[in-house]
């Protein structure tokens, strides 16, 4: 959990020409990053940008990071929102949105995980961020806007809340302080296909750095063997190599691996020497 620095206590940020009270001293907010399940063809994303851009006054960056996390797949969005955070500066705000719960009881939070904030669901989507942390602290969302769609929070709940945070509008009334997230995932590995690009690549839940470099992985079919780089094997071989945010990814040199490996997200893979 989060231990504020000793003599930190409230750090105060003008905002609007008030003084506003924070929880702790950090960072001027760097971006907001976008992570969702939405797609890029539907009115969702666009939705959400405008609330975040209305309330910021359009002075934070916003980035996609991705909106193709596998659809309703809270698990895969985990690991993939850990990987991904990493090429994100701390002081940033996470808008993250994988929520087949929308509408039920499932609590709306705030996680502050080594001096980066994340807005979602409490479903499992910022848990493995939490578990792989070396601090952390959770509040829940007890505000509601007047007006709140059932199957949208995304644009009505968490987009309102972390433009107030990027902006340094702590959202106090707005927040209750609570021990730890409601749902929690171990911070290790997940042995399985995770995302598949549209190259056919297979971005699996391991990270590369954890395993032996000549080990091999097996999945579907016979032994994949290590390799650093494409060009590293012809032109039509299947191997696995660390890719650019660290995890074990299945490919084949110019071919689709995901199809003739017959690979989906949540197919199982396995280490082996």
């Amino acid at each position: 959990m989060y231990a504020p620095a000793a003599g930190a206590g409230h750090a105060l940020t003008a905002v609007g020409g008030h003084a506003v009270s924070l929880p702790f001293a950090r960072q001027a907010i760097a971006l907001i990053a976008l992570f969702t399940d939405f797609g890029v063809d539907d009115p969702y994303v666009g939705q959400m940008k405008a609330v975040l851009l209305r309330r910021t006054h359009g002075a934070v960056p916003i980035v996609d990071l991705l909106h193709r996390v596998p659809s309703f797949d809270t698990l895969a969005g985990a690991h993939l929102l850990s990987a991904l955070q990493g090429q994100i500066d701390p002081g940033s705000v996470f808008v993250a949105v994988v929520d087949p719960g929308v509408g039920s009881n499932r609590p709306a939070v705030v996680l502050e995980a080594d001096g980066k904030w994340y807005v979602g669901p409490d479903n499992g989507l910022l848990a493995v961020v939490a578990a792989r942390s070396r601090a952390h602290r959770t509040w829940r969302i007890v505000w509601q806007p007047e007006a709140l769609s059932a199957s949208f929070h995304g644009r009505d709940l968490f987009a309102p809340i972390a433009a107030r945070i990027a902006v340094g509008d702590w959202p106090a009334s707005a927040l209750a302080a609570c021990a730890d997230l409601a749902e929690r995932l171990p911070a290790s590995d997940l042995a399985q296909v995770i995302y598949i690009d549209h190259y056919g690549n297979a971005m699996t839940g391991l990270r590369a750095a954890s395993m032996p470099p000549t080990a091999g992985l097996v999945a579907r079919a016979g032994r994949i063997p290590a390799a650093r780089v494409f060009a590293a094997v012809p032109v039509g071989q299947t191997f696995w190599y660390e890719n650019s945010l660290g995890l074990a990814e299945i490919a084949i040199n110019r071919g689709h691996a995901a199809a003739r490996l017959d690979l989906a997200v949540g197919s199982p893979v396995t280490l082996v020497d």
